[in-house]
Parts: C-alpha cells; sequence; structure tokens
C-alpha cells in the first residue's frame, strides 16, 4: 500500500471555560493551565511520533484544542521549532492554530504567525451576543470583529471563521444575519455547521427547549448557501466554504482518508503500513498525558488494527462529507480493499438515490444523499456490523 499524505495533529486541551455544547476533550484552565510544562511534554511525545514518520515528509500540522491561543507565541514558537527539528517538513506547510476571540491576547496574533503559524481558524459561532451568552462563550460580537483585524494587522491573510447555525431561539433570519456578518469581515474560508447535542455534554443532559426545528434548519441551510454561494464562496465539504485556493488541506487529508500523527492529551493518529491501516490515542486526562511523558511510558502510542469491514465504514465516513467525493482509485489506494468490496457494499445507497457512480469510476453523494448524509454514511455503517 503506497503510503497517503502525512498530517501532524497536535492537542491543546485547556479553555477558559468550557461550553455547555462540547463534546472535545477540553478542560477549564481554573487558574492557569501548566503550559510550560505541557510543551515539553508535547515535545517528547513529538520524539516518538518522529520515528513513526519514517522520513515520510510533514504536509499539515493543526493545533486543535481546547483553546490553544491560552499558549503564549513563545510557546508555540518552541513547540514548531521542536516539530521542524524531528521530521522532514514541506516547504509550504499548513499550520493552522485554533484561537478563540478574548483569548488572543498572548502577544497578539502578530507573535503567533512570527512563531509559523500560517493559518487562524478562529472560534467565533454567533455574531448574536444573546446567542454566545447561551453557547457558554466568553467573548462578544465586537470582540469577534476586533479578533479578525488583529489578525489581518499581524499578517495572517489565510483566516477561518467557526459559525453554527440551529441555535436555541434562532430565527432563520437570524441565522441569515450570523452569515452575513462573516462574510462581511472577508475571511478566506468558513466553517458553517449546524449545533448537535452530542453525549456527555450539559446541552445533551438538558437540551434547550427552543432550538430550531427540522424545517427551519433546511430553510436556514438552503437561505445561508445561497448567501455563501454570491459571496464567492465554494462549498467543498458539508460544513466547509473557501474562496478559490483556501479550502483546508489538513481538513482535506482527513476527509481523503489521509494519515495524520497525534501528539497532546486525548488525541488521534492513523497510520498505512504495509500490514494495514492503524489507529491510535493517547492518554485524554491532560496531567496522566503528562506524566506518561515525563516517565517515559508509552502514553497510548500503541498501534490497533482497523478491521477490513470498519475500514470501508471509516473511509466513506469521510470522504462521504466532501461534495465532489473520491476517485475509485483513491479508495483502493487508502484502504487495501477491493473494487467489489466497495460495489457490493454502496449498491444499497444507490439503489435509495443516495450514492452515484460517473463513468469514470468516481463516486459521490447525489443531492439527496448530501441532503441525508447521516442516512448514507449508515448504509455503510450496516454492513460493517
Amino acid at each position: 500500500m503506497t503510503p497517503p499524505p502525512l498530517s501532524l495533529y497536535v492537542h491543546l486541551p485547556w479553555c477558559v471555560r468550557k461550553c455547555p455544547y462540547c463534546d472535545f476533550n477540553s478542560h477549564s484552565a481554573g487558574s492557569g493551565a501548566p503550559t510550560e510544562r505541557y510543551v515539553s511534554a508535547l515535545l517528547a511525545d513529538l520524539d516518538r511520533e518522529a520515528q513513526r514518520a519514517a522520513g515520510r515528509t510533514i504536509v499539515s500540522l493543526f493545533l486543535g484544542g481546547g483553546t490553544p491561543s491560552l499558549f503564549a507565541p513563545a510557546e508555540i514558537e518552541r513547540l514548531l521549532h521542536g516539530v521542524r527539528e524531528r521530521f522532514d517538513v514541506a516547504d509550504d506547510i499548513e499550520v493552522t492554530m485554533e484561537a478563540n476571540p478574548g483569548t488572543v491576547e498572548c502577544g497578539a496574533p502578530a507573535g503567533y504567525r512570527d512563531a509559523g503559524v500560517t493559518r487562524l481558524s478562529i472560534g467565533a459561532q454567533s455574531f448574536d451576543d444573546d446567542a454566545l451568552r447561551r453557547l457558554g462563550r466568553i467573548h462578544t460580537s465586537d470582540d469577534i470583529r476586533r479578533a479578525v483585524e488583529e489578525a489581518r494587522d499581524g499578517g495572517f491573510d489565510n483566516l477561518n471563521l467557526d459559525i453554527m447555525y440551529g441555535l436555541p431561539g434562532q430565527t432563520l433570519a437570524g441565522a441569515e444575519a450570523d452569515v452575513k456578518a462573516a462574510i462581511e469581515l472577508g475571511p478566506s474560508h468558513l466553517s458553517w455547521y449546524q449545533l448537535t447535542l452530542e453525549p456527555n455534554t450539559v446541552f445533551y443532559a438538558r437540551p434547550p427547549e427552543d432550538l430550531p426545528d427540522e424545517e427551519t434548519a433546511y430553510a436556514i441551510q438552503d437561505a445561508g448557501a445561497a448567501l455563501l454561494h454570491a459571496a464567492g464562496f465554494e462549498q467543498y465539504e458539508v460544513s466547509a466554504w473557501a474562496r478559490e485556493g483556501r479550502r483546508c488541506r489538513h481538513n482535506l487529508n482527513y476527509w481523503l482518508f489521509g494519515d495524520y500523527l497525534a501528539v497532546g492529551a486525548g488525541a488521534h493518529g492513523k497510520l498505512s503500513t504495509r500490514d494495514g491501516v492503524f489507529r491510535y490515542r493517547k492518554a485524554a486526562n491532560p496531567l496522566q498525558y503528562m506524566l506518561a511523558m515525563e516517565e517515559s511510558h508509552a502514553g497510548g502510542n500503541d498501534l490497533n488494527p482497523i478491521p477490513d469491514n470498519e475500514l470501508l465504514f471509516e473511509f466513506m465516513l469521510n470522504a462521504l462529507r466532501l461534495n465532489d467525493g473520491f476517485a475509485e482509485a483513491l479508495f483502493l489506494a487508502r484502504t487495501g480493499l477491493s473494487r467489489r468490496a466497495l460495489e457490493e457494499t454502496a449498491s444499497g445507497a444507490i439503489d435509495r438515490g443516495l450514492l452515484q457512480r460517473s463513468d469514470d469510476a468516481n463516486w459521490k453523494p447525489t443531492d439527496l444523499g448530501r441532503r441525508f448524509l447521516n442516512d448514507l454514511q449508515a448504509e455503510f455503517l450496516r454492513d460493517s456490523q
């Protein structure tokens, strides 16, 4: 099996406060996170991951969280310098860092740009201050605008905004206002996605009573898509909209079933070898993770093979999110599975009008399949059990 492109994900787990809808491995910083100690643990972890890279080139790097902008630029610079010392990195490597408005004050965005970050992803979520309050966010709409202005002043021309819809009490007009406000700030990329109630979150345990119904959510999708298209954004994935040349290369590597190394508390990795495709994850608790790195323990480094039936489902879970779908040749190369396995498991989705195969062997969701993506993906989940 030819190795696919290789990315690196770094998890920075602390936030000022945990949001009630968030199911990520994030922890309230309290009186202050041990950021310097954590960076040292990440560097120790990178030593091990470098052995897995085996000379392969890192094409993208993503600093996710949590709230990475709680780390000072000097700490991010130390981390990124450590990456370059240990790995071959592409000359044009994309380095994304997540940041929340109100937490980019450890030295201003210019400091992160100087440290080596090339792309900033700002968690705006909404421009309605009441909606932000109900979401548990610590910033206001003015903070978002200020963060974007400071990012541009700091040299960032590759800028993503995260925006959610389907918020408690949100109307169609309110959702449209959020999209318009985001467009006015001129980002190069928008991640625009529906609020979902994930297990192990406050919202899941105590759902807001005034969430928009399904009909309103569909109307919001259609209206927002029209606004984004008119503004020059292209939808290339379920929740990803980009200006020309500004697709997120790191996320595309996920969706096209590339490989990714993982460092940090709770981080997940995936590696393809001659023996198959493997996944692994690091210890989720930040303290346990740091102790494991400091004591030279494995800390979740064991590779676990992905069985063939799960492999097909995991590929589809990612690739079917893309509007353009995937080339059959890519499926064969990235999974090592047969064309027959693909055709047999896809037959039900084709019969239901959710999936189509073109004459040039490209598979992609139909319009109906994009609208009912969960149903399309479930066709492959059923065959994986």
